[in-house]
C-alpha cells in the first residue's frame, strides 16, 4: 500500500513553472511516469507528460459549465437570478480514450523500472472538487487497462492535482478494485540523479510448431509466452558475480547483467503431436534491455525490471506490426505494407520458408542521463523515431546523433513448412501430400512393423545361443569338481 509519493524536485518544479507561465491554460491532463513497487510503501515520480491534443485539435481535458441546481435556481428574494448559476465552478471533462492511447504509446517507449503509474490534472481547486470522483476514477481505470503490468497484481495508481488557484499540489491514491480515492503525503527529493542503470543483451532462439489456421498474432504470442517462462527462470550475473539476495553494489557505473538460461527441455507432448501441424516457427534474435533502480530499492527489483523490459519489448514489437497492419487496412492502401502481408500469411499453404523481420530497438537520451526507446521498421530512420518522441513524450532533443542503436540486426521469425523440417518428408510433400492423410509414419507403418518383428526374433535367437554356449562350458567344470 502506497503511503507517500516522492517526486523528483528539479523535474516536477520545472514542469510546474512551465505550465503556470502559459497564463491562459485553465485545464490540462497528462501522465505520471515513475515507479510503484509492491515491496515498498513509496511511489516514485520521475516526470509528468502532458497528453497532446487529439487529431481534431481538441484538448484531452476541458472545462464544462456546471448546470444550475434546483436550490440555486432562485435568488433569496424568490426571483430567478441570471447570475446565480455562475457561482458554481465548471467541472472537468476528459477524452478518456485519447488519454488511454497516449498512455499506451508512452508505455511502449519506457524502459525497465519506469512505467505509467497514473495521471495528473492541472486546474483550479474549485473545478477539481466539483468533478465527481467517479469520473476521475474512470479515467485512471481506463489508462491502467491500456498499459497492463505483466506479472504484477499491484492495484493502485496515482492521481496528482496541481491547483493554480491556490497554487499547490495534492496527491491521491486510486484503488483499482473499488475506485476509491484516498489522500497521501507528497514530497520532493533528488531521484533522477541517484538512479542506477542495469543493462543486458538477451539472445534467444526458440522453435514452436504452428497449427493449421492459427492466426499470426496467436503464433507470435505463443512464442513470446514460451520465452517469458525462459527469462523468468533465468539466473543473473551482475558484473560477473552470481546474484544473491544479500548482494550489495558499491560502484555507480552502469552494471552489466548476463542471464543464465536453463537448458531447454523437450516440448510437452501436446506440442510435439503432429496432428494438425502446418509448420515450424523459428523465432531468433536479441533484445537490448535496460532497467533503472531508484534509491532504497533492492537489487532484486532491478533484475525483475530488467526481465520485464525484455518481455515488454518483444510484446511492443508485435503490437507495432499489428498496429501498422490495422492502419493499412483502415486507409485501404493499394500496396500492402510488410506488416500487413505477414499478418495475412496462411501458414498451412506454405511450401517454402517464409521469413520476416521485427522492428529494431533504439535508445534516445531523455532525462539526467536516462534513456527512452523507440522501434524502427526496415523503412524507417532515426529521424522518424525523433518525431514520434517529440509528439508523444514532449522530447526536446534536436540532434539525433546521440541516438544509440544497440541492436545491429533485427530479430527474425521464420515459418517453415512442416514437410521441409521433417526428415524424409520433403520428397513426399512435393508429390502433393495433405496433412489430412496423417503423419509420415502412417504411410510406412506396415514396413516398420515387419522390420521390428524381424529384429525381435533375431535378438531372441542370439540370446538362446548364448545361454546354450554358457551352459556347455559351465557343466563340465561343475562335474569335475
Amino acid at each position: 500500500m502506497v503511503k507517500a509519493v516522492v517526486a523528483d524536485e528539479a523535474r516536477v518544479k520545472a514542469f510546474e513553472d512551465g505550465v503556470a507561465s502559459s497564463g491562459v491554460l485553465r485545464s490540462q491532463v497528462g501522465l505520471v511516469v515513475g515507479k510503484l513497487s509492491a515491496s515498498s510503501d513509496r511511489a516514485l515520480v520521475y516526470s509528468l507528460l502532458p497528453t497532446p491534443p487529439t487529431d481534431a485539435g481538441e484538448p484531452a481535458c476541458s472545462l464544462r459549465a456546471a448546470a444550475p441546481s434546483a436550490g440555486k435556481a432562485k435568488s433569496k428574494g424568490g426571483k430567478g437570478g441570471a447570475g446565480a448559476s455562475n457561482d458554481a465552478p465548471p467541472t472537468l471533462q476528459f477524452d478518456v480514450d485519447w488519454v488511454a492511447e497516449h498512455a499506451r504509446q508512452v508505455s511502449r517507449m519506457l524502459l525497465g523500472g519506469m512505467s505509467v503509474i497514473g495521471i495528473y490534472i492541472w486546474s483550479s481547486e474549485g473545478s477539481f472538487k466539483a468533478t465527481p470522483s467517479a469520473v476521475l476514477s474512470q479515467v485512471i481505470r481506463v489508462v491502467s487497462q491500456s498499459v497492463p503490468w505483466y506479472g504484477s497484481d499491484f492495484d493502485e495508481r496515482l492521481l496528482l492535482h496541481l491547483s493554480y488557484s491556490p497554487r499547490r499540489w495534492a496527491c491521491r491514491i486510486c484503488e483499482m478494485a473499488s475506485g476509491s480515492l484516498r489522500p497521501c503525503d507528497f514530497k520532493y527529493s533528488k531521484l533522477l540523479a541517484s538512479l542506477q542503470t542495469f543493462r543486458c543483451t538477451y539472445n534467444f532462439e526458440t522453435r514452436l510448431t504452428v497449427v493449421q489456421a492459427e492466426p499470426f498474432k496467436k503464433v507470435i504470442s505463443k512464442a513470446i509466452s514460451h520465452l517469458t517462462k525462459e527469462v523468468q527462470n533465468a539466473k543473473a550475473l551482475i558484473d560477473g558475480d552470481l546474484f544473491s539476495d544479500d548482494m550489495t553494489i558499491t560502484s555507480d557505473g552502469p552494471h552489466e547483467v548476463d542471464l543464465l538460461v536453463p537448458f531447454k527441455n523437450n516440448l510437452p507432448a501436446g506440442e510435439c503431436s503432429l496432428e494438425g501441424v502446418a509448420g515450424l516457427l523459428l523465432f531468433a534474435g536479441s533484445v537490448s534491455a535496460l532497467a533503472y533502480l531508484g534509491p532504497k530499492e533492492s537489487i532484486s527489483e532491478a533484475i525483475s525490471d530488467l526481465k520485464g523490459d525484455i518481455i515488454a519489448s518483444l510484446r511492443s514489437r508485435l503490437d507495432i506490426i499489428l498496429d501498422e497492419a490495422d492502419d493499412d487496412s483502415t486507409t485501404n492502401d493499394m500496396e500492402n505494407s510488410p506488416s500487413q502481408k505477414v499478418t495475412q500469411v496462411s501458414f498451412h499453404e506454405l511450401r517454402e520458408p517464409y521469413s520476416f523481420s521485427f522492428p529494431r530497438r533504439i535508445l534516445i537520451p531523455w532525462l539526467a542521463g536516462s534513456y527512452i526507446c523507440d522501434y524502427l521498421q526496415q523503412s524507417e530512420t532515426t529521424k522518424d523515431a525523433m518525431e514520434r518522441c517529440k509528439e508523444v513524450i514532449s522530447l526536446e532533443t534536436e540532434v539525433d546523433s546521440s541516438v544509440i542503436e544497440p541492436e545491429t540486426a533485427a530479430s527474425t521469425a521464420t515459418l517453415e513448412s512442416f514437410w521441409d523440417v521433417v526428415p524424409g518428408a520433403s520428397s513426399r510433400a512435393r508429390a502433393g501430400p495433405s496433412l489430412k492423410d496423417g503423419c509420415p509414419e502412417q504411410a510406412t507403418g506396415s514396413r516398420r512393423t515387419q522390420g521390428n518383428s524381424f529384429s525381435i526374433l533375431a535378438a531372441l535367437f542370439v540370446l538362446l545361443v548364448a545361454l546354450l554356449v554358457g551352459f556347455m562350458f559351465a557343466f563340465p567344470a561343475n562335474s569335475k569338481t
